[in-house]
């Protein structure tokens, strides 16, 4: 297992080299992890945040050799590294498409995939955490990289309206599914036993819906705030802010299932 140092590029696999940006956090854990794949030709995925010296640490690993710089999604931590290493490099940019202040060259869907002269790359269209969220499996080593989908130490966050649980949920048992040797992930060290991890992240929203279904029922109704202090007795009440978006996914995927009503993050909650 290698150690995460910030800046330092180390090695994943035989194709796959990893560099941490400086952005640690609550949110990012010890950083953003940018991942060069190939030799002779390379794809970056996830450039991170426009941090000049992280940039400069991916152009002094991948050099001239960077053809390609692939976002997982638009998220500050993940994508806006992509304008100033294209500047650097000349490669072509490709992610689900433009928002966010991200411009790509090439909008990529669900099954496409880039062909380089060592490897393959397929984008796999996993919705969720965020709309436009995108996972990338590399079939030479089944390695797949997860973006904010999966991570490596924490759960998730789904945040609405661009959040969204039931999709999120269907993308995990999608990926159950496949034949996966390992999950380099947006933020924490690669995990080796895929499928354990998936199942422990679908059991645990299952349970986190199940209790947040009991909470609402025993109430009739309530605030998101006040089903997080009745669910989330496990988790730090300074969390609780963040885990109130994950509430509110679940009611949501709750009220498309006909089991609630409500609207939005500050509003009340019915159980139906």
């Amino acid at each position: 297992m290698s150690t995460m140092i910030v800046g330092v590029a180390s090695a994943v696999s035989p194709l796959v080299r990893r560099i941490v940006a400086p952005n640690p956090g609550v949110m990012t854990g010890p950083g953003t992890n940018t991942y060069l794949v190939g030799i002779d030709e390379v794809a970056v995925i996830d450039p991170g945040p426009a941090d000049d010296s992280h940039l400069d640490a991916i152009v002094g690993c991948g050099g001239d050799r960077i053809r390609w710089i692939l976002c997982t999604h638009t998220h500050p931590d993940h994508a806006p590294g992509a304008a100033g290493l294209r500047e650097r490099t000349g490669a072509e940019v490709l992610a689900f498409g433009s928002r966010d202040g991200l411009e790509v060259d090439r909008a990529l869907r669900d099954g496409e995939v880039l062909e380089a002269t060592e490897f393959r790359l397929t984008a796999l269209y996993t919705p969720g955490h965020a709309s436009n969220h995108l996972c990338y499996l590399l079939e030479e080593e089944a390695l797949l990289f997860s973006g904010d989908h999966v991570m490596n130490g924490s759960t998730v966050v789904i945040a609405p309206p661009d959040g969204d649980m039931a999709a999120y949920l269907r993308q995990l048992e999608r990926l159950r599914k496949m034949r996966l040797r390992g999950i380099a992930p947006g933020h924490g060290e690669v995990i080796t036993e895929p499928k354990v991890v998936l199942d422990q992240y679908l059991t645990h929203r299952r349970a986190r819906e199940t209790a947040i279904a009991a909470a609402l029922v025993g109430r009739g109704s309530a605030t998101i705030e006040e089903l997080v202090k009745d669910v989330y007795v496990d988790v730090p009440e300074a969390l609780h802010p963040i885990a109130q978006f994950s509430v509110w996914a679940h009611l949501e995927k709750l009220a498309g299932e006909g089991h609630a009503s409500g609207a939005g993050l500050d509003g009340t909650w019915l159980a139906t």
